[in-house]
């Protein structure tokens, strides 16, 4: 299959589960006595079309007239993630009283109950989303560390997803958390753009403020892809951002870096199958930390002697419970984990994709101090 057939495949099957939880929530919340019968079930009719066309509407008109359309890809972002409360909720309802059959006295009270669940939680998602990142602090000891590595720190971002909603003040509130934890070395493991890199443009030279004495190194994710890669490579380019294209780097004496271009494309695309072994073999000799957005291929990584491996994509699922859909997926879906000696920690993320809404777990700026064993 040609890629140009994989990505309309990708985008109709997208299209038909988007379509099919409208008719669900559309289907439960019909028979509700919320108001008048003919009223509510006539504002369910147009407002379930105008939500359903938004979030697609809202993708295309920020990649053909840019911000002029963010109100709408604002609404939409937002709908996608009260969509999916208001699903998994009626869906329980619907298990719990057998769809109304085993238990007809409950089903109508359960769906309400549910329906304010939903909205309840996406309120709270809503303003999670847009608190600043928690700073979450590891501490991995490797004892082949070089002794003047002893105490290196590292700081991760990843999954900014910068540009149609997180702006220039959301990037100056991370600068000013980067420049306060004293970073000797700054990675960003993908994902740097959202779904048109042009525009991240405007965005990208503030993060040459940022000091680290080793530098600021990062890996393109699946976005960068989905963005226009040319132009999601010039915008890291314009950051300050070395990249790791399916390479590795001394980056100080006994100090290597590696990376790789996003794994989740290039099996989503059929490309190159072989990255991490190109990224690491042959590597200048020392400590090594690997760079990965996706967290795949992890054992292949510990099997070539990467001491660390940092990754992200997964966001721990952003809005619960779709993290237990995301595990089927990345196993290791987020946090920190030993993989045969080597450590790979996974982040949740730094921004926000889609739906700028996060239950539970707020986004992160993760911190890595090297010690020596």
């Amino acid at each position: 299959m040609s890629n140009s057939n994989r990505v309309v495949m990708f985008l109709l099957i997208v299209l038909g589960v988007w379509t099919l939880m409208h008719f669900y929530v559309g289907w439960r919340l019909w028979a509700l006595p919320v108001s008048a019968p003919a009223t509510w079930r006539r504002g369910l009719l147009i407002g379930g079309l105008l939500l359903w066309v938004s979030f697609p509407l809202g993708q295309v008109l920020a990649r053909n007239v840019g911000r002029v359309g963010l109100p709408i890809e604002l609404v939409g972002s937002v709908w996608l993630g009260v969509l999916f409360l208001l699903f998994f909720w009626l869906l329980v309802a619907d298990l719990v009283t057998g769809f109304g059959w085993l238990l007809p006295s409950l089903s109508v009270p359960a769906r309400k109950l549910a329906a304010g669940t939903a909205l309840v939680f996406s309120a709270i998602a809503l303003v999670q989303g847009f608190r600043a990142p928690i700073v979450n602090e590891h501490t991995v000891r490797i004892p082949t560390l070089p002794p003047q590595h002893d105490g290196l720190r590292i700081v991760q971002l990843t999954d900014l997803h910068l540009g149609p909603i997180l702006r220039e003040g959301w990037v100056e509130g991370r600068l000013q958390q980067i420049a306060a934890l004293n970073p000797d070395l700054v990675v960003i493991t993908g994902d740097l753009v959202d779904q048109d890199a042009v525009l991240s443009v405007p965005l990208a030279p503030l993060f040459r403020r940022i000091q680290a004495p080793l530098g600021v190194y990062g890996v393109t994710g699946n976005h960068e892809y989905y963005a226009g890669f040319e132009k999601s490579l010039e915008v890291f380019e314009s950051a300050g951002i070395t990249l790791l294209r399916d390479r590795a780097r001394e980056v100080a004496p006994g100090l290597v870096i590696a990376g790789v271009d996003d794994l989740t494309v290039r099996r989503q695309f059929g490309l190159d199958g072989q990255p991490v072994i190109r990224a690491l073999e042959g590597r200048p000799p020392g400590t090594t930390i690997f760079l990965c957005h996706s967290p795949l291929d992890v054992e292949r990584a510990a099997s070539l002697g990467a001491d660390l491996m940092l990754s992200g994509h997964t966001h721990d699922g952003q809005i619960w419970p779709f993290r237990y859909f995301v595990r089927l997926a990345y196993p290791r879906v987020v946090g920190r984990y030993d993989v045969n000696g080597m450590a790979l920690i996974v982040s949740r993320g730094t921004g926000f994709w889609g739906p700028p809404m996060r239950l539970f777990k707020r986004s992160e700026i993760v911190v890595v101090t090297l010690t020596r064993g």
